[in-house]
């Protein structure tokens, strides 16, 4: 059983943060010790802080002990001097906490091609590890510490009845622009007092992910810094050790990443409206996730949403171009706002002409979240993806980011 809880990363044992915020820059720390694995941007400019950390886990045997996180500034396409700061902050929080600096984890966000000001990472870090806890407000302060045009924090906290015994799994991310394919410019911490090996959370995690975060769509820009961690702290006493306990694990942490994924999305930079595209009858897995992606990634189909247009065919035209293998004369297309439901194609047949239908989609295509539904007629397989709507807004924001 899995039942929501409040708390964020700190409702879970073993975890303590915090975080500030001063105007665009921001610090946030956690501590947590335990197993841990991450999972990180494909984009080819790779900031440092996760070459920083790619290689610690590699090379520590997959275990941290803390994170240090900043935002406001990326580190990103800083050359050497971006690998001395990100290397300069870890060592920084190992020597007051007193662990080697191979067991801390460095994440960066905000504004790409700037050197770090490592003068005010000094200089905070005191003030924040001072005021690290394990309460509520030290996963609040942690989260809107690494906020950049977030508007809204991203938390999510469960508590599981397993088969193996009860444990809790939260996470905090943030991300709001630049987000898709391989996850965006989002930072993902995730934390469990399950005891879970360093072998069993790579793979947990990176399946997670491949659902969740890599399964959501803002703009289409792939970020330099994506970085998602899970840590298991084992402070529960639950040990994940058989099939059915690690199936039960991976289902509790695809719903509490889905659930950061799907804030991710609504909260997209200028978004009004979360879109959920669901992909089924496809012929392999991949296919239902080109599709599922596509139609979200769309610009069209984006500002169709955004103008509340009743402008479904963009939706088969994304489908089409995704690169999915189908046979347009068999696929079938639903839209709903969760309580009322338009069918607008069937099995190649258009539906949409019939005046109440026409009527029904307009009522929807106003909803605040819109649902849609493609049937590909290829096969079994199925995925869904989360993207927004394309607003004045989100041009407003990115035309002016760091002016």
């Amino acid at each position: 059983m899995i039942r929501k809880i409040e708390g964020g990363i700190t409702a879970v044992s073993g975890v303590s943060a915090f975080g500030l915020k001063d105007g665009k820059k921001g610090l946030a720390i956690i501590l947590a010790e335990g197993p841990a694995a991450g999972v990180f941007t494909r984009n080819k400019v790779i900031a440092a802080p996760l070459i920083i950390t790619q290689d610690k886990l590699k090379t520590n045997g997959g275990f941290l002990s803390a994170v240090i996180a900043n935002s406001g500034n990326a580190n990103a396409y800083t050359g050497e001097q971006g690998l001395i700061d990100a290397k300069m902050m870890t060592k920084m929080l190992a020597d007051k906490i007193k662990v080697d600096d191979k067991f801390i984890a460095v994440a960066s966000t905000g504004v790409i091609g700037r050197k770090m000001d490592m003068n005010w990472i000094s200089s905070h870090i005191d003030p924040v590890l001072s005021s690290v806890n394990e309460k509520e407000d030290g996963s609040i302060g942690a989260m809107r510490a690494i906020m950049t045009t977030d508007l809204v924090p991203k938390v999510s906290a469960i508590e599981v009845t397993a088969s193996s015994g009860t444990y809790r799994i939260g996470g905090i991310a943030k991300g709001s622009g630049m987000i898709e394919p391989n996850m965006g410019t989002m930072l993902g911490f995730v934390y469990t007092d399950a005891a879970v090996s360093s072998v069993q959370i790579q793979k947990c995690l990176t399946d997670a992910v491949n659902k969740s975060f890599n399964m959501i769509v803002v703009d289409g820009d792939t970020s330099t810094n994506d970085m998602c961690l899970l840590t298991a702290t084992g402070k529960s006493g639950v040990r994940i050790l058989d099939d059915k306990a690690l199936r039960e694990f991976q289902e509790a942490l695809e719903f509490v990443l889905i659930d950061l994924a799907k804030m991710i999305a609504k909260d997209g930079e200028g978004a009004t409206k979360l879109v959920e595209s669901t992909v089924i009858g496809a012929k392999t897995k991949e296919d239902a996730k080109l599709a599922a992606k596509s139609i979200v990634r769309s610009p069209l189909v984006k500002t169709a949403i955004f103008g509340n247009d009743p402008n479904w065919g963009r939706i088969v035209a994304a489908a089409g171009y995704s690169g999915a293998d189908f046979d347009q004369t068999k696929i079938s297309l639903t839209i709903s706002d969760g309580t009322g439901t338009a069918d607008l194609v069937k099995n190649g047949e258009i539906i949409e002409k019939n005046p109440a239908v026409l009527d029904d989609l307009k009522k929807i295509m106003s909803a605040k979240t819109i649902f849609i539904q493609m049937d590909l007629g290829a096969g079994p397989e199925f995925a869904t993806a989360w993207g927004c709507d394309l607003t004045y807004d989100y041009v407003r924001i990115n035309a002016d980011y760091t002016t």
